[in-house]
């Protein structure tokens, strides 16, 4: 195979002509590495590696373009690079190559949201751990990230009672409400034992203040 066309396209980007017939665009970086230039010979094994190269380029730039807007963990950024370029060893290789420059870093991301939802949402372990996970995160590491604030998630959970859903625990007999506020606060990733101890304490303190 000849290169027969060598001509700017747009920007950085080239076009060029194999055989008369074929058209690749590639980014001048890539040209200048592989030397490409017009009456070049190229075997298929060569073509293969210039148009890998060109794709891994496009691959890369793009995440760091996602990367500018948001965190990714590394299996948020593969799978959005899969939806491009359906290559996996392409997407691995170019996260990888984030992960190794610490552009990505899944710690670093699991601690970001674990502040996230546990000091700026007030989430209980189970639903903070739940959404890290969701975001690609592993298990031991979402873990990791949140034990840092295993003395927080009490403290929280009096703080939702006391100033979001005391309203709805003006009458301690009122199991109904009570019950209600019981599902909310479990669906915010609270156990029930440290619920009910926290209502019990909600009251107790509530009866002190008015006597």
């Amino acid at each position: 195979m000849e290169v027969t066309g060598l001509k700017k396209y747009k920007g950085t980007t080239y076009e060029i002509e194999i055989d008369n017939q074929r058209k690749i665009y590639l980014h001048i970086d890539t040209i200048t590495d592989f030397g490409i230039a017009r009456g070049m010979e190229l075997d298929r094994e060569t073509l293969r590696k210039i148009i890998y190269a060109s794709n891994f380029r496009r691959a890369y730039q793009y995440s760091l373009y996602c990367l500018d807007y948001r965190d990714y963990s590394a299996e948020e950024i593969y799978e959005k690079l899969m939806k491009t370029y359906k290559s996996e060893k392409l997407c691995l290789d170019v996260v990888r190559k984030l992960a190794r420059a610490d552009i990505i870093n899944d710690k670093r991301y699991a601690e970001k949201l674990a502040g996230r939802y546990v000091e700026s949402k007030k989430y209980g372990f189970k639903r903070a751990k739940r959404e890290i996970v969701l975001k690609g995160i592993d298990e031991d590491t979402a873990d990791e990230a949140l034990s840092h604030y295993d003395g927080l998630f009490y403290e929280n959970l009096v703080y939702l009672i006391e100033s979001k859903y005391c309203r709805q625990l003006e009458d301690k007999k009122d199991r109904k409400e009570i019950e209600k506020v019981k599902g909310i606060l479990f669906r915010y990733g609270y156990n029930f034992d440290d619920i009910n101890r926290a209502i019990r304490e909600y009251f107790k303190n509530a009866d002190l203040s008015e006597d």
